[in-house]
């Protein structure tokens, strides 16, 4: 099977342009409104609405593992400085709230994913038993990130009605270059046939991708990251990708890339690449913003599916 470069070179000039979206010309006399974010994906959100009205500053750095993370000292500092806090919620990084009243911050905290429909997952309990869980990991379906950048936004106009107009603007155009690539996406998974849409990656992040754009994804540990699977559940999923002929497994940059090793020597399928999934890469990474991660993203998952057989 070919694979398809039609839809990456359809939109070959939107690409060049959004993978550094967007460049906003700063207001050279607006006061700042100063953001913090739980996480890097988020950060990069606010930068793209609030342009050169705001400063934003990001607990968890591109590259580290938010559900890992342990607040410091400096940070309860920042955040009552703040003018906008911003979280995921879902779950995702409830030690923020908790930072936040330690730090007295006295504003009310922007939820980015308030509005959303969540996806039920399965996971582990403290008992060590299954149950049922929301899965955190919300913008991995670009429908949700629109509501997170107006999210974003009303709280901004909130915060800075002089700059309401700005704020509008820049999610306008930002809602734009969403929409492409939410097109780019689709189009891309569309032309894969049915068998070619089962892959396996380091934990259980791409639930919402998988919903948004019809892949199947399979992982070992659950939404949190953190987890330790068992023999027993590894083994199960090997098994399963064996009578099931997945055709790619893939490591993510946050997670140690041991265990899907392991998994993809066992089961017989082909190492597909790296996957950015809970945070961006730095700036000179090939995931420095939200719209280039999932590019890089898509672009990884289409070679592997596309060429790999098992």
């Amino acid at each position: 099977m070919r694979f398809p470069f039609r839809f990456l070179l359809r939109h070959a000039w939107q690409r060049v342009f959004l993978a550094f979206v967007l460049f906003i010309v700063p207001d050279a006399h607006a006061a700042e409104v100063e953001i913090i974010t739980s996480f890097s994906i988020l950060a990069d959100l606010a930068r793209q609405i609030g342009g050169g009205r705001v400063s934003v500053h990001t607990l968890v750095e591109p590259g580290q593992d938010a559900h890992a993370y342990e607040p410091r000292p400096s940070d309860a500092r920042r955040i009552k400085r703040a003018g906008l806090v911003v979280l995921n919620g879902l779950g995702f990084d409830d030690w923020l709230p908790r930072l936040a009243r330690a730090s007295g911050y006295q504003e009310k905290l922007v939820v980015a994913s308030d509005g959303i429909h969540p996806l039920a997952m399965h996971g582990e309990g403290g008992n060590g038993e299954h149950e049922m869980r929301i899965d955190p990991h919300a913008w991995q379906d670009v429908a949700n990130t629109r509501i997170y950048a107006a999210n974003i936004a009303a709280a901004l106009i909130a915060a800075d009605p002089a700059g309401a107009e700005t704020y509008r603007a820049n999610t306008t155009r930002y809602r734009a270059a969403l929409d492409a690539l939410d097109d780019d996406i689709r189009a891309a998974i569309a032309s894969l046939p049915q068998k070619r849409r089962r892959v396996v990656s380091s934990h259980d992040a791409f639930g919402y991708f998988a919903r948004a754009y019809g892949l199947t994804f399979l992982a070992p540990v659950g939404a949190a990251g953190h987890s330790n699977p068992g023999a027993r559940d590894v083994a199960r999923l090997i098994e399963q990708l064996r009578n099931e002929k997945a055709h790619a497994v893939f490591i993510e940059t946050i997670l140690d890339p041991r265990l899907i090793e392991r998994i993809r020597i066992e089961s017989g399928a082909a190492m597909g690449g790296t996957l950015y999934s809970d945070a961006l890469s730095p700036p000179d990474g090939p995931a420095p913003t939200y719209i280039a991660m999932m590019r890089h993203n898509l672009g990884t998952l289409m070679v592997a599916l596309a060429t790999h057989s098992h």
